[in-house]
Parts: C-alpha cells; structure tokens; sequence
C-alpha cells in the first residue's frame, strides 16, 4: 500500500497537513518498504481557510492510504476520509524511516481494524453473490 507523509525535510513526519511544502509517498507492505516519488507544493501553503489549496494535496495523494502528519485541520481531516484516505498525526516530529519500520512490522502481524481498512483501499469488497443468492433461495 502507499502512505504518505507531510514533511518539511523529507527526513521526517514534521509538518501540517495544509502548510506541508513535501509529501514523501512510500510503498510499504510487510516485507519491506519503497520510496516512490516526492511531491512538492508552492505559494502560500500558510494561508488559513483557503480550502483550494487542499485539492491539489488531497488529488497527489489520492492512492495512497495513509497520511502522516504532524497537525492536520477539521475541514482537511474530513476530505482526507472522504478520500478514503486514513489520516495519522504523531504527536512530535518522527523520522519517517522509523514509522515505516514500525508500520512494516504491524502488517507483519494482525493489524488493527482501521489498518485493515486501509490496507483494501482500491479493491474490489470481497463479495461472492452466488453464495447471497444460494442463501435466498434456502
């Protein structure tokens, strides 16, 4: 799956999710981990309450499953569920190769619930209609 994370340095989780200048977009899944690509933003990023900055964050990140950040706003956090997009916020800068560690070695084992979810962001929802329709029938 991809994750991303709201960087100001590429090196670590350390900046808000509207203001953030990089995202660094990583594949991770239990075997190792990837660095895909680095997006970078321009103007001002510091703007409050401009919402169309948001899109084009939101639209970059779009495959992706999860988003780190270091503070992320209402409004923001809401697109970013409604993206079908698992906002993270760390409580103080982290560095980014350190998070991928430990996310690896969740998927290693049961992840929890909302990792789940995440982890079927763009497939299809396992549904076997023969079954429902034997099911109706009995």
């Amino acid at each position: 799956m991809k994750v991303a994370f709201a960087t100001e340095d590429m090196k670590h989780v350390d900046a808000h999710f509207g203001w953030a200048k990089h995202f660094a977009i990583y594949e991770v899944g239990p075997d190792g981990h990837n660095f895909v690509e680095a997006i970078q933003f321009d103007g001002d990023l510091k703007e409050d309450g401009s919402e169309d900055k948001l899109l084009p964050k939101i639209d970059a990140i779009r495959d992706c499953a999860i988003i780190y950040v270091a503070a992320i706003g209402g409004s923001a956090a809401a697109k970013v569920v409604n993206a079908r997009i698992h906002p993270v916020k760390v409580v103080q800068p982290e560095p980014i190769l350190e998070l991928l560690d430990r996310l690896q070695k969740v998927l290693q084992g049961t992840p929890p619930p909302w990792l789940r979810k995440a982890l079927m962001k763009g497939q299809a929802p396992a549904t076997n209609f023969d079954d429902e329709e034997e099911v109706a029938h009995v």
